[in-house]
């Protein structure tokens, strides 16, 4: 009987298939109300705090959280914050604690997180981490009756291009690439012990009515409708001046092909008139001329985070007028019966 061949842990790696890509992030019931709580806290601020958990297959757990100290920016307290987590992963291995870092959390303010700082933290967590993800939390929305919590990533095309810092026109086009495809939302799913699924079974039916019940019921979301519009009608305009730098930047393309044709041309004319001399002809082309310079065109990536904003807060605003009529139609009934 022939004996199977052992294998060596290095070879078991070098035939390992590729991993499965991310279907949905689990989250532990008390890691969301860590979330939750830290946010609200110190909203209308801005917080930030890492997620510990697990990376299991198409599933990324997260089983813990703690949040990150408010600091300035500066490199004393950027130090002191690197400092801070590596004591915090120490003290929870400590107390045998998952201590996996598998992305971050951080609150927003009316969906306003697409920007280029999100884009870098990503890419700084994944030198390190092969599959981490951001949870992004709105206390501001959640404050509408709606959980507003997601789970984004990069997509694995949109990374390759940032790698390369090559956002043109054409590479975009070559890509496939387009403002919709730069983050990906992962489904969340919340996971609960049995115990404190039996516990919370318990409390339900005796839970009375509280404050937060009647405050879904308010008809007036002004305020709310008010701030959407007031950040919507600023993404326009940061919209239209990304807009007027593509413009400049096809004018000044205009304007140096003309030049190059108006160059050849001479240059030709005088090529033709050595040539009649008998005289070698010059080069048509002078890399060392100004007008041969390409003309760098602007990046495409604050023109698709913007983009990409705009049609968050139209989502938002959609949303809180679909849930008005539904509270109209609502209230009319109870006042007919």
């Amino acid at each position: 009987m022939a004996v199977p061949a052992v294998r060596s842990f290095l070879q078991v790696a070098a035939t390992e298939e590729v991993a499965s890509p991310l279907r949905v992030v689990q989250i532990e019931g008390l890691a969301i109300l860590k979330i939750i709580k830290h946010c609200k806290e110190f909203s209308p601020a801005l917080v930030t705090g890492q997620l510990l958990g697990l990376d299991v297959g198409t599933v990324l757990e997260v089983t813990n959280c703690f949040p990150f100290p408010i600091r300035e920016e500066d490199e004393e307290n950027e130090a002191e914050g690197a400092n801070y987590q590596l004591e915090m992963m120490k003290c929870l291995r400590e107390v045998n604690v998952d201590n996996n870092t598998v992305g971050w959390y951080q609150s927003t303010l009316l969906g306003s997180f697409q920007t280029v700082e999100l884009i870098e933290t990503f890419m700084n967590y994944q030198e390190n981490i092969r599959r981490c993800v951001c949870i992004i939390y709105d206390p501001s929305r959640s404050s509408q009756g709606v959980l507003a919590l997601k789970a984004l990533k990069l997509s694995d095309s949109f990374m390759d291009l940032y790698r390369n810092h090559n956002f043109t026109g054409e590479k975009l086009r070559e890509k496939n690439l387009s403002w919709v495809d730069i983050f990906e939302e992962i489904p969340i799913k919340v996971s609960n012990s049995a115990l404190v699924s039996a516990f919370m079974t318990e409390l339900e039916a005796d839970t009375p009515v509280t404050q937060c019940d009647y405050d879904r019921l308010q008809l007036s979301t002004n305020p709310f409708m008010e701030r959407n519009m007031e950040f919507l009608i600023e993404c326009m305009d940061d919209l239209s001046m990304e807009q007027q730098k593509f413009q400049f930047y096809y004018r000044s393309l205009s304007r140096q092909q003309a030049q190059q044709q108006a160059w050849l041309q001479k240059r030709r004319a005088e090529n033709a008139a050595r040539k009649t001399a008998g005289e070698e002809p010059l080069p048509e082309e002078d890399p060392s001329n100004p007008i041969f310079k390409p003309v760098p065109e602007p990046s495409r990536l604050d023109s698709f985070l913007i983009t990409n904003q705009v049609s968050n807060y139209c989502n938002q605003i959609n949303g809180v007028a679909g849930q008005n009529f539904s509270r109209l139609y609502l209230m009319k009934a109870l006042h007919e019966n």
